[in-house]
């Protein structure tokens, strides 16, 4: 693993392998901004082509991705460059992988609070929103989405982290 120093005093790490290469190339931090706490950031450069301004992300360099398909970041920072991390996918799987709205009710994906029956909804986007029930409880729901999400999207599913209080209910 090697780091590779972006603007803004930050770095970007990928495989020792690939250091000599993209280093020919000075990299710059890039916000991806969707909303206060899904601030994602990325390695890219720039250059002049014609009288354009053009960008690539640093990843997209290390893979060459077939016409219609993405690079999705397998832990979800778009700093950590390493092989490891990167994979070729559609534009929907690389969508299942995304964090939570940052202006949802919840601090879980897929759940919201519900306000005329006073409980928690969990729900899951398979093409449109797909509900799963109300639950008494936050982490329930949240149980209820993780189990949809591995249903539904496999390996591509960011599951919600389920505080222990949670665990411990649905073990009984």
């Amino acid at each position: 693993m090697a780091e590779i120093p972006l603007t803004q005093g930050m770095v970007t790490i990928v495989d020792e392998e690939d250091l000599d290469f993209l280093n020919q190339w000075k990299w710059c931090v890039s916000r991806e901004d969707k909303g206060e706490e899904n601030k994602i950031y990325y390695a890219v450069r720039g250059w002049r082509q014609g009288p354009k301004q053009k960008r690539i992300c640093l990843h997209q360099l290390l893979i060459d991705v077939p016409r219609g398909k993405e690079i999705d970041h397998k832990d979800g920072d778009g700093l950590n460059n390493r092989r490891s991390n990167l994979r070729i996918c559609n534009h929907q799987q690389n969508i299942c992988n995304q964090r939570k709205q940052a202006n949802a009710s919840s601090i879980y994906k897929g759940v919201s609070w519900h306000k005329r029956n006073e409980k928690w909804e969990a729900y899951i986007g398979i093409g449109k929103k797909k509900y799963l029930g109300n639950f008494q409880d936050e982490e329930q729901a949240a149980l209820a989405y993780n189990q949809a999400a591995i249903i539904n999207f496999g390996e591509f599913a960011r599951l919600n982290i389920i505080r222990e209080r949670a665990w411990r209910q649905h073990a009984n």
